[in-house]
């Protein structure tokens, strides 16, 4: 419900730009419930599936920018909920999310970087917006702190991470040079 004013915008303006980019036509009652709607000119139907992702990532405390590049069809948005790792207790709970957000934000940061992925710690959830391969390697680093992995364990997977990416990216560009 606190997320609506950022789903709907200074005169609707993010959700209207939602709809243009995705031909839905999206519906906001005063409980907070939203409705997407195809429109009858969408000739793919998928956007309507961009649509949901795009709000559920404003939902989970991605900003209106952040949440508008899961409309690049490559791009994807995953979303891990701690409640059913960690329990409810809400002790855990925070524990854990610090542990991914790190002192002032550095793990957060780390993984961000490495992995070209933007992240949310945003209450029961920790949701994830990029592309693969960086998106796999960011998820695989959350997941191994929410197991209690050491910080430096996960660094130095990401490292390794960025490294592998790096060729990937390299052997990509060789077979471009034809």
């Amino acid at each position: 419900m606190e997320r609506v004013g950022v789903i709907v915008g200074r005169n609707g303006r993010v959700r209207k730009r939602v709809e243009e980019l995705t031909n839905t036509k999206i519906e906001v009652d005063s409980e907070g419930t939203v409705t997407i709607k195809s429109t009858e000119d969408s000739e793919d139907p998928v956007l309507a599936w961009k649509a949901r992702d795009i709000i559920r990532a404003m939902a989970r405390g991605f900003s209106p920018k952040n949440a508008l590049t899961l409309i690049d069809e490559d791009a994807r948005l995953v979303v891990v909920s701690l409640r059913e790792i960690v329990g409810s207790s809400p002790n855990q709970l925070k524990r854990v999310a610090g542990r991914i957000i790190g002192e002032s934000g550095r793990t957060r940061r780390v993984i961000e970087r490495t992995t070209e992925t933007k992240i949310s710690v945003y209450g029961r959830t920790v949701s994830l917006i990029g592309f693969d391969p960086g998106l796999q390697y960011a998820h695989k680093a959350v997941d191994m702190l929410i197991a209690g992995a050491p910080h430096n364990a996960v660094y130095a997977m990401l490292e390794r991470a960025r490294r592998q990416m790096s060729r990937l990216e390299a052997e990509l560009w060789e077979d471009t040079d034809l």
